[in-house]
């Protein structure tokens, strides 16, 4: 059968090749935060909540005040960095000719430590440039405020107005649950299969799905579960899930073994056995082989075929009817 009649007839060739050949690994998982893209926003030093700017379920943006405080320690630095400030800008408009260089360096320094403290402290560079710019000790209350320096959606706020905070209490907790983590666990023989970047896709009811991808691969043993943890990025932008939700794991995975495979619709049944049809010129060879799996809609010839051997991969059952039909007489198949 020439080229011309087998383009005629829809036959398409193309050459046996080595591929990895990629499947769908099914695991149970969990929705987890995005560690990377949530916030803590904790007190530095003790201090009294008296002011709420955001609540549980707020989406917040970044650099969006979250809660007014106020401190005796905050006002003692406040006050002092007020001082160092206008002892600086005393020495500073005189020059360093007209006051002596202990003095001037002093001073640049004893500012510097007190912005370096209401800085710690927990105030904005901001804040504190507004602070210094009405240059009154009257200003010195210790309030200042914190902000959320990511944007997402406040999950957590456990305070009350009035209460008295220690450093470290969690005020409020942002996430930007628009992008999650989903924690799959996976037996040994199938997280050998997966590689970083590999494409994923979970399901909080079997039906709708979300895309992601494999970002880490988890290298020590569950000792109660004996599987391994698989992380994979989730974009979540309609927030479809939400953390703490079980959910169904597709990961397209691969052995990294290359194999000699054909489409799936090259190989047909003949006489029960898996056959390709292998051209030679213009001749078309029905030949038996041996298969291996099938993923992704390629099948593995293990025995029968070379990489390389050109073999029909579209309209390989046309040529199987065209063959039985010769065979019962009724035709010519080339």
């Amino acid at each position: 059968m020439s080229p011309d009649k087998r383009k005629a007839l829809g036959i398409i060739v193309a050459p046996a090749e080595p591929r990895a050949l990629k499947g769908l690994i099914s695991a149970p998982g969990e929705v987890r935060l995005d560690a990377y893209r949530t916030l803590e926003v904790t007190p530095r030093i003790t201090a009294q909540v008296i002011g709420r700017h955001a609540r549980l379920g707020d989406r917040v943006e970044q650099g969006q005040r979250l809660v007014t405080l106020s401190s005796v320690e905050m006002a003692d630095a406040q006050g002092e960095l007020i001082e160092a400030d206008r002892e600086w800008q005393r020495v500073r408009r005189l020059g360093r000719k007209a006051v002596s260089e202990k003095r001037y360096i002093a001073a640049q320094v004893a500012r510097q430590l007190a912005w370096a403290r209401v800085r710690a402290y927990g105030m904005s560079e901001a804040q504190i440039r507004a602070l210094l710019q009405k240059g009154d000790a009257t200003q010195a209350t210790g309030r200042f405020d914190l902000f959320s320096t990511l944007p997402g959606r406040v999950i957590r706020d456990d305070f009350r107005l009035g209460e008295v905070v220690e450093p470290g209490r969690i005020l409020f907790e942002v996430s930007d649950d628009r992008v999650v983590w989903v924690e799959a666990q996976l037996e040994p023989d199938q997280a050998a299969r997966v590689r970083v970047g590999m494409p994923a896709r979970i399901s909080p009811d079997g039906e709708s799905w979300l895309e992601g991808k494999v970002i880490r691969k988890h290298h020590r043993l569950d000792e109660e579960t004996r599987t391994l943890a698989v992380r994979i990025e989730i974009m979540n932008p309609e927030e479809r899930v939400h953390p703490g939700e079980y959910v169904d794991v597709l990961i397209e995975a691969d052995d990294g073994l290359a194999r000699v495979a054909v489409p799936e619709a090259a190989v047909v049944l003949m006489q029960g056995a898996p056959t390709v049809f292998r051209v030679e010129g213009d001749e078309l060879h029905p030949v038996p082989v041996e298969t291996g799996i099938t993923r992704g809609g390629w099948t593995e010839i293990r025995v029968g075929l070379a990489p390389g051997d050109p073999v029909v991969v579209q309209g390989a059952f046309f040529l199987k009817s065209l063959l039985l039909k010769s065979q019962m007489g009724e035709g010519h198949a080339h």
